[in-house]
């Protein structure tokens, strides 16, 4: 069998990932169950023939396109550990900024928040994370997605988050939140870049919306003020060139205080309004 360093040489097998060598940490890390760091501690470990034949099976599976999160089970998240499987988009780093925005927005320790298409509820536990005497309500209309938001709830502790399906919000009773968040389907259907990378393996429905990739953010503009108090906020993710348009179905909805912030490589990613 090989050894830690000769397995971790194979990453140049993974030509089409612009991760390789990330890849193949995570997936030994994962086989072994050691933390990368194990990796390179003990270079000449040498894997069980068990251990050999899975880490050979996963590196395939990679090679074949496959997200590293649906071969291990798990994506980090806000620094939660959190289960993923094709039911529901992988989270993202880039969907932190919108948790971000929306502590520094509303500091105050008790509150009411909505999040819309929670998928693995990667939001509204980062949320319930840091603010335990918040009271959140994580909607989803797939039923398998609602039910591993449910799994990664229990798994967490967070008993201050409440799984619901709901299309939009369908299920959702009239009430006020005073915060509603969420990162809905933006992406054109004709946009070429569903049939590359990590995509390939999501649920379309999480990622591709009608009128140009607008019509679930529009929806959700339109319907989502009659569910905030005077004062709340909305924030959604979107498209990097889409914060123009968002902006105007945001003001004709009849929100204010609008604006874009921008992710780290500068592309304006999220847009807020407030009631």
């Amino acid at each position: 069998m090989a050894s830690v360093k000769e397995n971790l040489s194979r990453s140049t097998e993974l030509t089409a990932s612009d991760s390789a060598r990330l890849d193949t940490e995570i997936l030994l890390g994962h086989i072994l169950g050691r933390p990368r760091t194990w990796l390179y501690t003990w270079p000449e470990y040498e894997l069980t023939e068990t251990e050999q034949r899975q880490l050979d099976a996963l590196l395939q599976r990679r090679i074949n396109g496959e997200p590293v999160a649906h071969l291990t089970g798990e994506r980090e998240f806000w620094s939660l550990s959190l289960k993923v499987n094709a039911s529901t988009l992988i989270p993202r780093p880039e969907t932190e900024l919108l948790v971000e925005t929306a502590l520094a927005l509303c500091p105050q320790e008790k509150l009411r928040a909505l999040d819309l298409g929670t998928g693995s509820g990667a939001i509204a536990l980062a949320l319930a994370s840091e603010k335990p005497g918040w009271q959140i309500v994580a909607a989803e209309k797939s039923a398998d997605a609602a039910t591993l938001a449910g799994e990664n709830r229990r798994a967490l502790g967070f008993e201050n988050v409440q799984i619901v399906q709901s299309d939009w919000f369908t299920e959702i009773a009239p009430q006020k939140f005073d915060l509603i968040v969420s990162n809905p389907p933006y992406i054109d259907a004709a946009d070429p870049h569903l049939g590359e990378g990590d995509v390939r393996f999501e649920p379309r429905s999480a990622l591709v919306a009608q009128g140009e990739g607008l019509a679930d953010i529009e929806l959700i503009a339109r319907e989502g003020i009659a569910y905030l108090e005077a004062g709340g906020w909305l924030l959604v993710e979107h498209g990097w060139q889409q914060a123009g348009a968002v902006r105007e179905i945001f003001a004709a909805a009849g929100f204010n205080s609008i604006e874009s912030r921008r992710d780290y490589t500068g592309w304006e990613r999220i847009t807020l309004g407030r009631r």
